[in-house]
């Protein structure tokens, strides 16, 4: 164990760095989702890994083992917390996780969230609105644009109550407005 004041590293950078065809895709990516750097790119890719690993590692017990109690908590475990992050749905399988893809996780962060639900206008701005202290959830401010939000959180998504925001005749919340008109 290190020292727990230290701050551990969230991902794996890429093996082969200068795949061209992997970078066009972060690239892509990157500029779908306004992502600041590739780094945001690997870490939602190490979590996908998780989840990945933790599906084919009850695959293995179950195809060894059998349906012990120990398989079934696991798997329960497993589609529980994906099913709360709205990932897969109510009736997922195994296989459904294995075939997730980085943009299923991209898609549950807050940054993308609020862009979705029209309180910014580019994926750019709600990643500003986030770091300056304008986006609350459950009337609590949320200064990380990586957070992810679960299905019950989504819709308490709002602007924070002292943000400038929150006034309807707030020049740029009306742009914001006229444009998902």
């Amino acid at each position: 164990m290190g020292y727990p004041g230290k701050n551990t590293k969230q991902y794996s950078s890429p093996k082969r760095r200068f795949e061209k065809a992997r970078i066009e895709t972060e690239r892509v990516l990157a500029i779908n989702y306004g992502l600041r750097n590739k780094r945001e790119i690997w870490r939602a890719t190490e979590v996908l890994r998780k989840h990945r690993g933790g599906a084919r590692e009850v695959l293995a017990m179950t195809s060894s083992m059998g349906e012990t109690p120990k398989t079934v908590a696991r798997r329960a475990e497993l589609l529980g917390t994906l099913q709360r992050y709205g990932i897969v749905g109510a009736t997922a399988g195994m296989d459904d996780i294995l075939s997730l893809k980085v943009e299923d996780i991209l898609e549950r962060r807050l940054q993308t969230v609020v862009y979705r639900k029209g309180l910014a206008r580019s994926m750019k701005q709600a990643r500003q609105l986030i770091t300056h202290g304008h986006i609350a959830i459950d009337g609590k401010r949320v200064s990380v644009p990586s957070y992810m939000v679960t299905v019950s959180e989504e819709a308490n998504i709002a602007y924070y109550a002292t943000s400038s925001f929150v006034d309807e005749a707030n020049g740029e919340r009306q742009r914001i407005m006229n444009q998902r008109a």
